[in-house]
């Protein structure tokens, strides 16, 4: 006879990979939920965000200010549901979320005396505004100024992540509409997004503010926010 106990469920539900290689079970139409080591993270891990990633998947992953939404460079569907997640009208900055120097290099305009001063802050909480070179699809860019929100984080998984993909992830602090400041909880993050994501990168909770940005793309500093990173020496 058929099992009419509709509560059994345990044979539809697919899996959600823990750290120690254990399962557990997760929601299908939620976004799946990675844990990964925060200093350590796990190769098979990696390739499973990246692999994301590359697919068209948008996900939310740790970094060393707060959670933020990342996506493939190259993908303008992806980059159109941030907009909508975020509520941001077509004049939001993305920020290309970069492994080292020589990828802002390749992206952005940068004069001796900015570069010395980027290299003095990253890998940090930075994000800084220059000019985009011909490297950065326009829709990337502010459409007034040409200019493009570039950083590289202090963070291990996102390294690794970036280590991986080769190539910049297209990334915006996760600041939902009406809130304060950015997420830095999974659990709230899958309850109030995991329905409108693909995957959250859960390396443990992070700091609560953003990055600090400074544009630099005038021939001079001015710090546009203070967040996280510390602008005292840019003052």
């Amino acid at each position: 006879m058929p099992n009419d106990n509709v509560n059994d469920v345990s044979l539809e539900m697919p899996e959600r990979i823990s750290p120690l290689g254990g399962r557990c079970r997760y929601n299908s139409q939620m976004a799946r939920l990675v844990e990964i080591h925060p200093t350590d993270p796990q190769p098979r891990r990696i390739a499973e965000i990246v692999a994301t990633i590359r697919s068209g998947g948008l996900i939310a992953y740790p970094t060393d200010s707060s959670y933020a939404l990342g996506c493939h460079i190259g993908d303008k569907r992806a980059m159109d549901r941030i907009r909508r997640i975020r509520k941001a009208d077509k004049h939001h900055n993305f920020t290309l979320v970069c492994s080292d120097l020589s990828e802002i290099s390749l992206y952005a305009r940068i004069d001796n005396w900015a570069y010395r001063l980027i290299k003095a802050h990253t890998p940090g909480p930075y994000t800084f505004i220059l000019q985009a070179t011909r490297e950065v699809p326009k829709r990337l860019q502010n459409p007034g100024r040409r200019t493009i929100g570039l950083r590289v984080p202090d963070h291990a998984i996102v390294q690794a992540m970036l280590g991986a993909l080769g190539e910049p992830i297209m990334s915006s602090t996760l600041t939902l509409p009406g809130d304060d400041g950015p997420l830095t909880d999974v659990h709230e993050i899958e309850a109030r997004i995991g329905h409108q994501i693909e995957m959250i990168v859960d390396g443990g909770a992070t700091g609560k503010e953003p990055t600090s940005v400074i544009d630099l793309s005038e021939g001079s500093v001015e710090i546009l926010r203070e967040g996280r990173g510390d602008v005292t020496a840019l003052a």
